[in-house]
């Protein structure tokens, strides 16, 4: 999808970090996969959500900055979103 975006000052910048958060959710998933803990499992599933939500921010900002690519910017915050349906507290 991110292909589809115009590049210029205002989206590359946008485009970047998306890329960085959205492949790192499944980077921590697969660390996560092969936890050697409990503490490191939940550690490092705890860096997904939270790289989930900023990917969710990222497309939040992509949409007003494209508002034509909306609608496909709608269907992965809904898929990120799938990995925070709720709100957690961080201690």
């Amino acid at each position: 999808m991110l292909k589809k975006f115009p590049q210029n000052p205002i989206t590359l910048p946008l485009i970047t970090q998306l890329v960085k958060a959205g492949t790192s959710v499944g980077a921590n998933y697969s660390e996560a996969d092969c936890a050697e803990s409990k503490r490191d499992f939940e550690h490092k599933i705890g860096i997904c959500k939270k790289e989930s939500k900023e990917s969710k921010h990222w497309l939040r900002m992509i949409s007003k900055a494209v508002p034509r690519l909306k609608d496909e910017a709608k269907i992965l915050w809904k898929e990120a979103n799938e990995l925070n349906p709720v709100r957690y507290l961080c201690y």
